[in-house]
């Protein structure tokens, strides 16, 4: 009898607790005792399993794991997962139910299911254009598809090798302890996770904002130089000539930060917030299926914070994916597509379970307004800031920045560059963000077309040719 209500307790009332207790390596060790599926690039394979003749079976292995780690993540014996390799976690260690052929019987016989396979968006040609143009700067990369919302590319540099910790040995803890102590934090995805200033690239949203409201972007602005900030002895000055009094289209081209902080002003905070977020600005709920930092554009601030703001300063903060979503959403007519990481999700054999879909995400703007804005941001391009996109034989619409940061802006700035590119006559099939942190330049959007646009005009250039 007592052993009856001993066999009850460890096997009943608690199960749960030994199940998830961390001396209870059993669930370790039959999740490591066969291979994990795979994720893969234009249909190639960029992860694999090796035996370990250990305890735990079979570890990760990468294929280029820096090129893909912003798309992969990790899949450690000891640290767990992150990126894709966490959100399909079910499918790659064949634990999904989606995967059994016929679910009541494999429920029966508990028979383990083989790992399923992820079936990306990643363009290959365009993420190892994205890694080579970075050549070691710090910053970041991402493109999408506009019609679509498929992410071609996404690049965080400076990166890591996920292969290098993926095991259990005092090998992989001294790997990932180097990774987690570099100031550098190349395990940081800077395309996904990290929110910047966005400079003048903003500016596109407070252009979309005037637009709407039926601003005239050949119309003088009746702007003085210097434009003093609203209630303040402040006064914003600009880098460009030419900037009294300038047009929108002007100004967006010259990159007059005078006209679109009055712009964003006279547009007025309930307005600018509305554009702000029908580009997807305060959403924290973004994923694709990976999570995404919430980009953020404040609800509540004065006039003078409202100016600033409206150029892409004082809180305003942004991830290189919502300004390529920007860009998108400018060059498909105002729509923007959902972003999405993963075309299919598969079973070993390579039978889909699973078909991901374009969704619309927002309507930005009018199609009307699109082209307006199209118009703008192809000037920058061809008389610009941004001449350093230039692709022969290719319609490229852009916008540079250059954000400040730091106390009192005595940090280093930032050099951005958004923007989008097709075949003459066709729709355009990439738009993308660049983020540059470690700019040296000091006049405001010379590092923003000086290093981020070559970036830009790479990268676009893979996929032109790819298409």
């Amino acid at each position: 009898m007592a052993l009856l209500v001993q066999a009850t307790l460890v096997q009943v009332l608690r199960a749960g607790r030994y199940d998830a207790s961390p001396a209870n390596r059993r669930a370790t060790v039959e999740r490591y005792a066969r291979p994990r599926g795979d994720i893969l690039v234009d249909g190639r394979r960029i992860t694999g399993s090796r035996a370990t003749g250990r305890m735990l079976k079979y570890r990760r292995t990468y294929t280029d794991g820096p090129l893909y780690a912003a798309v992969t993540g990790y899949s450690s014996q000891i640290y767990g997962n992150s990126l894709l390799e966490g959100v399909e976690d079910g499918v790659l260690s064949g634990t999904d139910p989606r995967l059994a052929g016929f679910a009541p019987w494999s429920a029966l016989t508990r028979r383990p299911q083989p790992g399923g396979n992820v079936v990306t968006t990643i363009d290959a040609a365009a993420q190892r254009a994205a890694l080579k143009a970075m050549d070691g700067k710090r910053g970041a990369v991402a493109a999408v598809e506009p019609a679509t919302g498929r992410v071609l590319a996404l690049v965080s540099t400076p990166s890591y090798d996920p292969g290098s910790f993926a095991g259990s040995s005092d090998a992989d803890r001294r790997a990932w302890g180097r990774l987690q102590a570099d100031p550098l934090q190349p395990m940081l995805n800077r395309a996904l996770r990290q929110t910047y200033p966005p400079g003048s690239t903003f500016k596109v949203v407070t252009a979309a904002a005037a637009l709407t409201a039926g601003a005239d972007p050949d119309a003088p602005t009746d702007t003085p130089e210097p434009l003093r900030l609203p209630n303040s002895d402040r006064e914003l000055t600009n880098e460009a000539p030419g900037c009294l009094d300038a047009t929108l289209r002007f100004a967006l081209i010259r990159s007059c930060n005078t006209v679109y902080a009055k712009v964003g002003v006279e547009a007025g905070l309930d307005r600018m917030v509305r554009q702000a977020e029908a580009f997807g600005f305060n959403d924290p709920h973004l994923t694709i299926p990976v999570g995404v930092a919430g980009s953020v554009f404040d609800t509540r601030m004065d006039p003078a914070r409202l100016a600033l703001s409206s150029i892409g300063q004082y809180d305003t903060r942004a991830t290189p994916l919502q300004m390529a979503m920007v860009a998108a959403g400018v060059a498909n007519g105002g729509r923007i597509m959902r972003p999405r990481l993963v075309d299919r999700l598969t079973r070993s054999d390579g039978t889909a379970v699973a078909l991901l879909s374009e969704k619309a995400y927002r309507q930005a703007v009018d199609a009307r307004v699109a082209a307006e804005l199209r118009s703008m941001m192809e000037g920058v391009v061809a008389e610009g800031t941004g001449t350093n996109a230039q692709i022969p034989g290719a319609v490229v619409g852009g916008k540079t920045g250059t954000a400040q940061n730091g106390l009192e802006n005595r940090g280093t700035p930032y050099a951005w560059f958004i923007g989008y590119a097709g075949r003459d006559g066709a729709a355009p099939a990439v738009a993308l963000a660049v983020v540059i942190e470690d700019s040296d330049a000091g006049r405001a959007d010379i590092s923003g077309g000086g290093l981020a646009a070559p970036v830009a005009r790479a990268v676009m250039e893979a996929v032109l040719k790819g298409g």
